[in-house]
Protein backbone atom coordinates (compact mmCIF):
# COMPACT_ATOMS: atom_id res chain seq x y z
CA UNK A 1 0.00 0.00 0.00
CA UNK A 2 1.18 3.11 -0.46
CA UNK A 3 0.25 6.65 -1.41
CA UNK A 4 -0.22 5.58 -5.24
CA UNK A 5 -2.30 2.75 -4.36
CA UNK A 6 -4.48 2.41 -1.32
CA UNK A 7 -4.57 -1.22 -1.75
CA UNK A 8 -2.65 -3.64 0.90
CA UNK A 9 0.24 -5.50 -0.39
CA UNK A 10 -1.16 -8.71 1.12
CA UNK A 11 -4.34 -8.06 -0.80
CA UNK A 12 -2.48 -7.88 -3.73
CA UNK A 13 -1.04 -11.07 -3.29
CA UNK A 14 -4.30 -12.86 -2.38
CA UNK A 15 -6.12 -11.28 -5.42
CA UNK A 16 -2.94 -12.46 -7.82
CA UNK A 17 -3.53 -15.88 -6.73
CA UNK A 18 -7.27 -16.27 -7.71
CA UNK A 19 -6.90 -14.21 -10.39
CA UNK A 20 -7.88 -15.34 -14.01
CA UNK A 21 -4.80 -12.94 -14.88
CA UNK A 22 -0.87 -13.14 -14.58
CA UNK A 23 -0.20 -12.61 -10.89
CA UNK A 24 2.73 -9.94 -12.07
CA UNK A 25 -0.56 -8.02 -14.22
CA UNK A 26 -2.73 -7.56 -10.71
CA UNK A 27 -0.85 -4.74 -9.18
CA UNK A 28 -0.40 -2.33 -12.68
CA UNK A 29 -3.77 -3.22 -13.60
CA UNK A 30 -5.04 -2.11 -9.98
CA UNK A 31 -3.07 1.38 -10.28
CA UNK A 32 -4.66 1.86 -13.34
CA UNK A 33 -8.20 1.17 -12.21
CA UNK A 34 -7.20 3.52 -8.96
CA UNK A 35 -6.28 6.80 -11.35
CA UNK A 36 -9.05 5.92 -14.13
CA UNK A 37 -11.94 6.55 -10.83
CA UNK A 38 -9.57 9.04 -8.70
CA UNK A 39 -10.45 11.95 -11.09
CA UNK A 40 -14.14 11.05 -10.27
CA UNK A 41 -13.71 11.20 -6.43
CA UNK A 42 -16.20 14.68 -6.40
CA UNK A 43 -18.82 12.12 -8.34
CA UNK A 44 -18.02 9.13 -6.02
CA UNK A 45 -18.45 11.05 -3.46
CA UNK A 46 -21.81 13.00 -4.24
CA UNK A 47 -23.42 9.81 -5.51
CA UNK A 48 -22.38 6.54 -3.85
CA UNK A 49 -22.38 5.57 0.03
CA UNK A 50 -18.75 5.87 1.36
CA UNK A 51 -18.81 3.12 3.70
CA UNK A 52 -15.04 4.06 5.30
CA UNK A 53 -12.32 6.52 4.88
CA UNK A 54 -9.36 7.03 6.94
CA UNK A 55 -6.12 8.61 6.38
CA UNK A 56 -4.73 6.19 3.35
CA UNK A 57 -7.87 5.29 2.13
CA UNK A 58 -11.93 6.60 0.74
CA UNK A 59 -13.86 2.99 0.35
CA UNK A 60 -17.38 3.62 -1.89
CA UNK A 61 -19.95 1.10 -2.32
CA UNK A 62 -21.15 1.19 -6.20
CA UNK A 63 -23.56 -0.64 -8.47
CA UNK A 64 -22.32 -3.69 -9.96
CA UNK A 65 -21.01 -3.26 -13.11
CA UNK A 66 -19.39 -0.53 -11.98
CA UNK A 67 -15.86 -2.00 -12.95
CA UNK A 68 -17.05 -3.37 -16.21
CA UNK A 69 -17.66 0.26 -17.18
CA UNK A 70 -14.47 1.21 -15.90
CA UNK A 71 -12.53 -1.99 -17.91
CA UNK A 72 -14.21 -1.12 -20.98
CA UNK A 73 -13.32 2.30 -20.98
CA UNK A 74 -9.82 0.90 -20.74
CA UNK A 75 -10.26 -1.76 -22.81
CA UNK A 76 -9.35 -4.30 -20.61
CA UNK A 77 -10.79 -7.65 -20.44
CA UNK A 78 -13.57 -9.27 -18.73
CA UNK A 79 -10.89 -11.09 -16.27
CA UNK A 80 -8.56 -7.88 -16.00
CA UNK A 81 -12.04 -6.27 -14.67
CA UNK A 82 -13.26 -8.88 -12.81
CA UNK A 83 -9.56 -9.04 -10.85
CA UNK A 84 -9.97 -4.91 -10.21
CA UNK A 85 -13.61 -5.35 -9.01
CA UNK A 86 -11.87 -8.86 -6.68
CA UNK A 87 -9.04 -6.66 -5.25
CA UNK A 88 -11.21 -3.85 -4.16
CA UNK A 89 -13.60 -5.94 -2.91
CA UNK A 90 -10.67 -7.95 -0.87
CA UNK A 91 -9.44 -4.28 0.59
CA UNK A 92 -13.16 -3.56 1.77
CA UNK A 93 -13.79 -7.08 3.82
CA UNK A 94 -10.15 -6.70 5.19
CA UNK A 95 -11.14 -3.25 6.26
CA UNK A 96 -14.32 -4.91 7.55
CA UNK A 97 -12.46 -7.33 9.59
CA UNK A 98 -10.16 -4.38 11.61
CA UNK A 99 -13.33 -2.84 12.08
CA UNK A 100 -15.88 -5.59 13.04
CA UNK A 101 -18.09 -4.97 10.17
CA UNK A 102 -16.95 -7.83 7.77
CA UNK A 103 -20.49 -9.10 7.54
CA UNK A 104 -21.96 -5.56 6.85
CA UNK A 105 -19.47 -5.11 3.53
CA UNK A 106 -20.07 -9.21 2.79
CA UNK A 107 -23.35 -8.52 2.55
CA UNK A 108 -23.20 -5.39 0.75
CA UNK A 109 -21.37 -6.65 -1.63
CA UNK A 110 -23.76 -9.45 -2.97
CA UNK A 111 -25.38 -6.55 -4.49
CA UNK A 112 -22.90 -3.64 -5.14
CA UNK A 113 -18.95 -3.13 -5.95
CA UNK A 114 -16.53 -1.87 -3.51
CA UNK A 115 -14.06 1.15 -5.15
CA UNK A 116 -11.05 1.92 -2.96
CA UNK A 117 -9.52 5.43 -3.49
CA UNK A 118 -6.62 7.00 -2.18
CA UNK A 119 -7.73 9.15 0.99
Amino acid sequence: MTAENPIEGQVLVLTAAKASVGGQRVPDLVAEGRREVEVRADDLRRRYERVHEDDVRTVFLVPEGFWAEVGEDLGWSEREHETVARANAEQLLRVGKREDRREEFETALEVREAVVIAA
